[in-house]
């Protein structure tokens, strides 16, 4: 079975508020079996437009994806994201 990828671009406009979501968003993506493969860290825009923090998490299957990103758990973590930062997010499955 395919796994899972959740992709997320997020420009932080408050960095130390983020850092609650982050603890959310983290207990949540441990709890429903993500893998981070990358979380925030260096990023060099090579073509479009970018976001200063990007995001990969990698699950079982797609369906794993989803299950974590509309969780009681991260649906709590992404109300403390949304006053502080604009993102884009995207689920995909793998090859």
């Amino acid at each position: 079975m395919p796994k899972g990828y959740l992709i997320g671009r997020v420009s932080v406009h408050d960095p130390e508020a983020y850092k609650a979501y982050a603890a959310k968003a983290s207990e949540a993506i441990a709890k429903y079996g993500g893998k981070p493969l990358a979380r925030g860290g260096k990023a060099e825009i090579v073509e479009g437009e970018g976001r200063t923090r990007n995001v990969i998490i990698e699950f079982e299957s797609f369906e794993q994806a989803k299950t974590y990103f509309f969780s009681p758990e991260y649906m709590e973590a992404r109300r403390i994201r949304f006053p502080v930062s604009v993102g884009d997010f995207v689920i995909v499955e793998g090859v």
